[in-house]
């Protein structure tokens, strides 16, 4: 089943018109039919917001599962929940690098602002 189908049987079996829909999400009419025909995607903001009103997994949304709901083990979900890029010991056990080159703790930091301030801005 593709994006496009299942926004559209969700949203059907909530009893929604597009237009309810739409105004939840806070996009137009149009575009929500735009999905639901597969001619066009959704941002990631949208499926965010579809995903979290349908009360589903983004996976399940976009067709890559037929789980609605991924459950992570509580030990998992305590470890992510706690993670934080800078901290030193996290980037020493990951490794993380750009462009071949691993993040320093101060790059980490820098990386986190900017993303931060990106955020803010939208």
């Amino acid at each position: 089943m593709n994006y496009g189908e299942r926004i559209s049987e969700l949203r059907e079996q909530h009893g929604w018109t597009q237009e309810e829909l739409a105004t939840s999400v806070g996009i137009t009419r149009a575009a929500l039919s735009h999905y639901e025909k597969n001619r066009r995607k959704p941002d990631f903001e949208t499926l965010t917001r579809l995903a979290d009103l349908f009360d589903v997994s983004i996976d399940y949304l976009i067709g890559r599962t037929t789980q609605e709901k991924t459950e992570l083990d509580p030990d998992v979900r305590a470890f992510v929940d706690g993670l934080e890029l800078s901290d030193e010991d996290l980037l020493e056990r990951f490794n993380l690098t750009v462009d071949g080159r691993k993040l320093t703790e101060d790059e980490a930091k820098r990386f986190i602002a900017f993303v931060r301030m990106e955020r803010a801005m939208k």
